[in-house]
């Protein structure tokens, strides 16, 4: 059989393996999604008056909150997701079944691959299931066309992509699941430290550059003015920037790492 063929054969194999291993084993990514719930119900219902007031200026709003919050969120879903792949690829890793997999003729490429695109597939369902619980909380969408909601649905799986195969390498060079977990734990926490709850310009000075200049705070914005209108600027054109650079990057540093041969 041809590389192509054989490649497409065995990377659909491994992504039915990881599919099922979701299915079969689904508490890690319920753990990992309740984070944006639970933070999108918290930031809505307890500090939701104070937080819009705060950034209106004037009386509190929550709705208006509720359509500011909601797109970091559904980024920060995506981030939590991936530390599922991070553990699951150390896994595979650190249990002997990636030996085995070395001594079959498959394409060796494939286990990565069923990797990140059951993982893409997986944060598209997370964001899907926290975008509900939005909804049924007071999220609305204005005014988007729907191209715009085609390019928004576009952003999320790219930028999907990009972390999964930052995960991916995190995964393989841990030495167990419980790093991997660790390793992968700024995935969530940069998003705390962007424009996600609050404006950048509300945040101290000193702080500002650190919440400018990183992935999400691009993607965020991006989000943004696609789902509510609002202004992108250069946003847009960043955000596929950190897409691209971190799915290169995250791409080399992988199959770098998995094609070593084992000591």
């Amino acid at each position: 059989m041809s590389t192509l063929p054989l490649a497409l054969r065995d990377s659909s194999t491994m992504l039915r393996r990881n599919l099922l291993h979701a299915r079969r084993y689904p508490s890690l990514t319920l753990n990992l999604l309740l984070t944006p719930i639970m933070l999108l119900l918290l930031f809505v219902y307890i500090f939701g008056d104070t937080m819009s007031a705060g950034i209106g200026g004037g009386a509190p709003d929550r709705t208006e909150y509720i359509a500011f919050v909601v797109p970091g969120l559904l980024l920060m879903t995506i981030g939590s997701t991936v530390v599922g792949t991070a553990v699951s690829v150390s896994n595979d890793m650190t249990e002997g079944i990636i030996a085995r997999f070395r001594t079959m003729a498959i394409h060796r490429g494939s286990v990565l691959i069923g990797h990140v695109i059951g993982s893409v597939l997986q944060s598209v369902m997370s964001v899907l299931l926290v975008g509900a619980v939005a909804v049924a909380i007071g999220f609305r969408s204005t005014d988007a066309t729907p191209l715009e909601w085609l390019a928004a649905l576009g952003l999320l799986v790219l930028f999907a992509t990009a972390l999964t195969w930052i995960a991916v390498g995190m995964g393989l060079i841990s030495p167990n699941a419980e790093a991997a977990g660790n390793n992968a734990m700024p995935l969530i926490l940069l998003p705390l430290l962007s424009s996600t709850f609050v404006p950048i310009d509300a945040m101290p000075g000193w702080f500002q550059p650190i919440a400018q200049y990183q992935p999400f705070t691009p993607a965020i914005e991006t989000l943004r003015g696609l789902l509510l209108g609002t202004g992108i600027g250069n946003n847009g054109w960043l955000a596929v920037a950190w897409c691209t650079a971190l799915t290169v990057l995250g791409y080399l540093w992988s199959t770098a790492k998995f094609n070593q041969d084992p000591k």
